[in-house]
C-alpha cells in the first residue's frame, strides 16, 4: 500500500488517497500488511469507517503490535513437529525477514524451548549456532535499528539467511523468496511461511521432494487475518488469540494429516481442504 521508507507526511497523503479510492468498495475491509501499520489502519478508518488492525486507543486490535501473525505461525509449529523430525524445544530456527511477523513468531517460538540461530532484515542477515538474544534483537529493531547491529553474532549478506543450517526456517516479509534457482540451498527440516507466497509453487514442489515439511502460508500465516476478523466483529485481544490457536491449530493438522493420508504435497492438501469446505458451504446457499 505503501512504500516503508517514504516521509510519515507524504503517508499519510497517500494512504488517505487510498481509503478515497477504495471509498465504494464496501466489501473490502482494510488491514495492515507491508508497508503499513497500526496507524495506518487509523487513518484509513478516519477516512472511510471502515479498517481493522487499529489502536488499540480507539477501540481496536493492534494485530501487528501484539504478533497475532507471528502466534499463528508459532501454533502451526506445534502442530507440525508431529509431522517430521522436529521437537520445538531446542530446535534451531532462523528467520527471513525479522519485522512484524517475524520477531514475533521468534519471540513465541522461543516461549516454546526453539532458538533462533539466524535472523535477516533489508540490510544483511545476523547467525549464531550458539542463539540469539530474541528480546535484545527485537528492542534493536524496534529502535530503527538493523540486526546486523546485534553484537555478538556473525554478520552476513541478506540472502545468506536461505543456506543457514537449521531445523526451522521462516520467510516472513517479502513474495519469492525462495525459487527452483535456490530452494535446494536451504538446510532444513520444516518451513513455515509467515509471510504470503514466499516460495514458488515449483520450489514446493522439489521440497517435498527432498522430505521438506513446509506448511502453507495461507494456513501459517492466518493468524493476522483472523485476529482482524475477531476485531470487526466486536471481540477483544483474549478471544483473538484464543481464536487463532483453535482455527490454526484445527486447520495446520487437517492439512497436514490429509497430506499424509493422500501422500500429496502441504499446498495440494491445503487446496483440496479449501475447495471441499468451499463446495460445501455453497449447497447451504440459495441461488
Amino acid at each position: 500500500m505503501a512504500d516503508p521508507k517514504m516521509a510519515p507526511e507524504r503517508k499519510e497523503l497517500t494512504i488517505r488517497a487510498f481509503a478515497h479510492a477504495i471509498r465504494d468498495l464496501s466489501d473490502y475491509i482494510v488491514g495492515p500488511d507491508m508497508g503499513t501499520n497500526e496507524r495506518a489502519m487509523a487513518w484509513v478508518h478516519d477516512e472511510i469507517g471502515r479498517s481493522v488492525g487499529l489502536p488499540r486507543e480507539i477501540g481496536g486490535i493492534p494485530l501487528d503490535e501484539i504478533g497475532a501473525t507471528g502466534f499463528g505461525v508459532a501454533v502451526a509449529a506445534e502442530v507440525a513437529q508431529e509431522f517430521c523430525e522436529v521437537k520445538l524445544a531446542g530446535a534451531r530456527v532462523a528467520i527471513q525477514g525479522f519485522g512484524a511477523v517475524g520477531k514475533h513468531a521468534a519471540r513465541f517460538l522461543a516461549a516454546r524451548g526453539a532458538v533462533l540461530v539466524a535472523a535477516s532484515d533489508s540490510t544483511g542477515t545476523i547467525a549464531s549456532p550458539k542463539g540469539l538474544d530474541v528480546q535484545a534483537l527485537a528492542a534493536l529493531k524496534d529502535r530503527g535499528g538493523s540486526v546486523v547491529d546485534l553484537p555478538g553474532g556473525k554478520r552476513l549478506d541478506r540472502d545468506a539467511i536461505i543456506g543457514i543450517e537449521c531445523d526451522i526456517w521462516i520467510p516472513a516479509a517479502r513474495p519469492d523468496v525462495v525459487t527452483i534457482a535456490n530452494v535446494n540451498s536451504l538446510r532444513t527440516k520444516l518451513i513455515l511461511e509467515g509471510a504470503n507466497i514466499p516460495i514458488s509453487p515449483e520450489a514446493e514442489d522439489r521440497l517435498h521432494q527432498r522430505g521438506i515439511l513446509s506448511v502453507p502460508d495461507f494456513i501459517a500465516n492466518a493468524g493476522g487475518v483472523i485476529c482482524a476478523a475477531v476485531e470487526y466483529h466486536g471481540g477483544t485481544q483474549s478471544l483473538a488469540f484464543q481464536t487463532i490457536e483453535e482455527k490454526i491449530r484445527e486447520n495446520t493438522r487437517a492439512v497436514l494429516a490429509a497430506m499424509r493420508s493422500r501422500n500429496v504435497s502441504p499446498r495440494r492438501a491445503a487446496v483440496d481442504l479449501a475447495r471441499e469446505r468451499v463446495v460445501s458451504a455453497m449447497t447451504y446457499r440459495r441461488f
